[in-house]
């Protein structure tokens, strides 16, 4: 069992990271029948299936995925070995997958794509905005920023910065509906929130945690469906201070109640030393920065 050459294990690599064959053939400047004929030779070489190849597209095997580890290892020190070196091209490549909550996707990370694009030309940046945990050992995604830290494992973790999240209304609804002074009030509110079973985060619950037993009228998955059907007059929400402070079609109600929460940036503990990935994750750390900012400057 061998592997013949580099260029192989870089084939494998963009198939893996597109998920087709048409894709990797499209990045690395093939045709798709070179593509597949040596990842063909790579499977040959090895004994073993690499890819599950379908109409829908390429996935990886148990074998895959253990490969994947050590070809992202050899492709990063390649890279190293470039910059060490003073190669002539070391402008990073490639395209990098982040899963993050709707709010921070939305609010902090698409905003800033103009900056980021400038600043990385060739890198192809996926964002996937969820409500449910991704898994990065199956390759969903090369980042995650998430609600909690992981359990322990194969993962490296660190906060990004602390936010909170607030009640808000539209003034027509007050206007109409009044202004509740307690949290007992919002009982008598049309509220706006998430649908439990839809999401898999707890943290995401906030509803829950500071007026439990409450119900509310309309449910989503969105937080930015939610954000809009509040400014739209449907009810009292819960929404984002960095997203919603600031809007002059929203009103703080409640302004002492407020959920505290925090952004954490995970990787593969194997792909954080990859330069394009070391370059999403800074980018990503810049844009919590402002979340951090409005938290700070909501607790003064």
């Amino acid at each position: 069992m061998r592997i013949r050459q580099w260029d192989d294990l870089r084939i494998f690599l963009e198939v893996a990271r597109h998920g087709r064959l048409t894709g990797a053939a499209r990045a690395l400047g093939l045709d798709h029948s070179t593509v597949s004929r040596r990842l063909d030779g790579l499977e040959s070489g090895l004994g073993a299936r690499l890819v599950d190849r379908s109409p829908s597209g390429a996935r990886l095997t148990e074998a895959g995925r253990a490969l994947l580890l050590h070809a992202e290892r050899i492709e990063a020190e390649t890279h190293a070995a470039d910059s060490a070196l003073g190669g002539v091209d070391t402008e990073l490549t490639g395209t990098v997958r982040v899963a993050t909550p709707a709010a921070f996707g939305t609010y902090l990370v698409a905003p800033r794509i103009p900056l980021f694009m400038a600043r990385h030309p060739r890198i192809e940046l996926e964002l996937a905005p969820e409500t449910r945990a991704v898994s990065l050992s199956q390759r969903e995604a090369d980042l995650a920023v998430t609600l909690k830290r992981p359990p322990r494992g194969r993962l490296y973790a660190r906060q990004l910065a602390a936010f909170t999240v607030g009640f808000y209304a539209a003034p027509a609804y007050l206007e109409q509906h009044g202004v509740p002074s307690s949290v007992a009030e919002l009982s008598q509110h049309r509220l706006i929130s998430y649908i439990d079973d839809l999401i898999d985060w707890p943290e995401l619950r906030y509803l829950d945690e500071v007026a439990p037993g409450v119900q509310a009228q309309f449910r989503c998955t969105s937080a930015t469906v939610q954000l809009a059907a509040v400014q739209a007059g449907g009810g009292i929400g819960l929404l984002h201070t960095f997203a919603a402070d600031g809007d002059p079609g929203l009103v703080r109600v409640l302004p002492d109640v407020a959920v505290p929460r925090a952004y954490w940036l995970v990787v593969h503990a194997e792909l954080r030393r990859l330069p394009r990935v070391r370059a999403v994750a800074e980018f990503l750390e810049e844009a919590a920065h402002a979340a951090g900012y409005e938290a700070a400057r909501n607790a003064k």
